[in-house]
C-alpha cells in the first residue's frame, strides 16, 4: 500500500527530460554539510538535502543544475533535521519545482526552536506531496531502485534480495567497540540512507547516520553487501564510518563530503584507505585535519587552497621565515580559507553494466572504473 502511494506521488510530477543512459551523480559542495543530486537516466531528479541557508549555495546549486541540464528537481529528500542538511530548502522551493518531498518524520530535537520554526515552515511548502519514509520503502526515480535502509532510527532487518554480499557474516563486527556519542546531535540517529541499484552499480549514502547504529545494518551479517561508490558517512567526522561499515561494504570508490576544517577526520580517513578493495578516495575539499599524510593525492581533491595557505600549515616555522600569510579567502597562515570562490564538485557517471567515471570539476580530471567481476 505504501509503495503504491509513493508511485502514485511520483506520476503527479511532469515527465522528465531525455538523457544519456547513465545515473549521473553530483556531489556539490556546500563546506560540509550535503547536496547530492542525483540524475536517472530517464532524466528525473532526486536531490538529497539542500545545504546551508543563504545565497552562496544557493549559486552552487545553480552552477551545477545548469551543467546537469536540470530544470526541477522531482524528488528532494531531506535526510535528517540540521541546518546544513535542510538549510537551503525554502529558497530553492522559492526557484525551482519540486515534485515531492520525503523525510524521516517529525524531529527528536523539539526542543530546538530553530528546528521547531523550519519544521513548521517545511509542513507548508511540502503540504500534499511529502512522504514519510520507512526502511524498505522505494522511492521511484525512473528506471533505478532506490532502496530506503535506514529512517528514523529504524533499518532493514533482512539482506537486500540479490544483493553482493548481503547476508555475509561480517568478520569487521569482532573489533567494533562502541563510541562515547555524547556530543552526538541526536537527529543524526534518525538520518535517511538509502542504496540505489542501477544493474550492476551499486552506490550507498547513509548522511549523518552515527557509528552506533551502524551495527543494526552490517552485524553479525552485513544486510546491505557491497557497493561500488560509498557516500561518506557524517562528512567524515569521526562520528560514524566504522569498519564494521565501510570495510563490509568493500566500496571501489568513495566520495567523502568533507569541508577544510569540518570532517575529513584522520580516523575516517584511515579506515576508507584501509577498505578491501578500494582504489580511490575523491574529498570535495583537502582535509586541514589529515594534512599530508591522510588526504587523498590532489588530483582527487575538488578545492584546495592556494600553496602559501597549505604550505603554511604543513611547515609554519619555513612558511614564516619566507613572510608567506597567503591564502584566498584571507585563510592565510595555515588558518584555512574562507569560502571558496569558485567552488567545484564531484560528479559521477554510472552505467548499468557497473561500470562508472568520476571526473573532478576543478581540473577536469577523469578516471574510469570497468565492471566489476561478480
Amino acid at each position: 500500500m505504501r509503495a503504491t502511494k509513493i508511485l502514485l506521488a511520483a506520476a503527479l510530477c511532469a515527465a522528465p527530460p531525455l538523457s544519456a543512459q547513465t545515473l549521473d551523480m553530483y556531489f556539490i559542495d556546500v563546506e560540509g554539510g550535503q547536496a547530492t543530486l542525483y540524475v536517472a537516466p530517464s532524466g528525473e531528479t532526486m536531490l538529497v538535502d539542500t545545504g546551508f541557508p543563504g545565497e552562496r549555495d544557493q549559486n552552487r546549486f545553480a552552477e551545477v543544475f545548469a551543467r546537469a541540464g536540470v530544470e526541477r528537481i522531482d524528488h528532494l529528500l531531506l535526510s535528517h533535521y540540521h541546518g546544513d542538511h535542510y538549510g537551503g530548502l525554502e529558497a530553492l522551493a522559492e526557484r525551482m519545482p519540486i515534485g515531492h518531498y520525503y523525510d524521516h518524520g517529525s524531529s527528536i530535537e523539539s526542543d530546538r526552536h530553530r528546528v521547531v520554526e523550519f519544521e513548521a515552515r517545511y509542513a507548508e511548502i511540502s503540504q500534499g506531496a511529502r512522504t514519510v519514509l520507512v526502511p524498505g520503502d522505494r522511492i521511484p526515480l525512473g528506471d533505478l531502485d532506490v532502496l530506503v535502509v535506514a529512517s528514523n532510527d529504524q533499518f532493514i532487518e533482512s539482506p537486500i534480495a540479490g544483493a553482493p554480499g548481503a547476508g555475509l557474516a561480517n568478520p569487521a563486527c569482532a573489533s567494533w567497540q562502541p563510541r562515547d556519542e555524547s556530543r552526538v546531535d541526536p537527529d543524526n540517529h534518525y538520518s535517511v540512507g538509502f542504496v540505489i541499484t542501477y544493474g550492476e552499480f551499486r552506490t550507498l549514502n547513509l548522511s549523518d547516520l552515527t557509528w552506533s547504529r551502524e551495527p543494526k545494518l552490517m552485524c553479525p551479517n552485513n544486510l546491505i553487501g557491497t557497493v561500488d561508490l560509498y557516500h561518506t558517512s557524517h562528512h567524515g567526522l569521526d562520528q560514524s564510518g566504522s569498519e564494521a561499515l565501510v570495510h563490509a561494504i568493500r566500496p571501489r570508490v568513495a566520495v567523502m563530503n568533507n569541508g577544510p576544517r569540518k570532517g575529513g577526520s584522520v580516523q575516517a580517513l584511515d579506515i576508507i584507505h584501509a577498505s578491501p578493495g578500494l582504489e580511490d578516495l575523491w574529498q570535495l575539499h583537502w582535509s586541514y585535519h589529515g594534512l599530508a599524510e591522510h588526504n587523498a593525492p590532489g588530483v582527487f581533491i575538488a578545492n584546495i587552497d592556494d600553496p602559501a595557505t597549505l604550505a603554511g600549515l604543513i611547515n609554519p616555522e619555513e612558511s614564516a621565515q619566507a613572510g608567506g600569510r597567503g591564502g584566498r579567502g584571507g585563510g592565510g597562515g595555515g588558518r584555512g580559507a574562507g569560502d571558496h570562490d569558485p567552488a567545484y564538485w564531484v560528479e559521477a557517471s554510472a552505467r548499468s553494466d557497473g561500470s562508472f567515471t568520476v571526473t573532478n570539476s576543478r581540473n577536469g580530471f577523469s578516471k574510469t572504473y570497468e565492471a566489476r567481476a561478480r
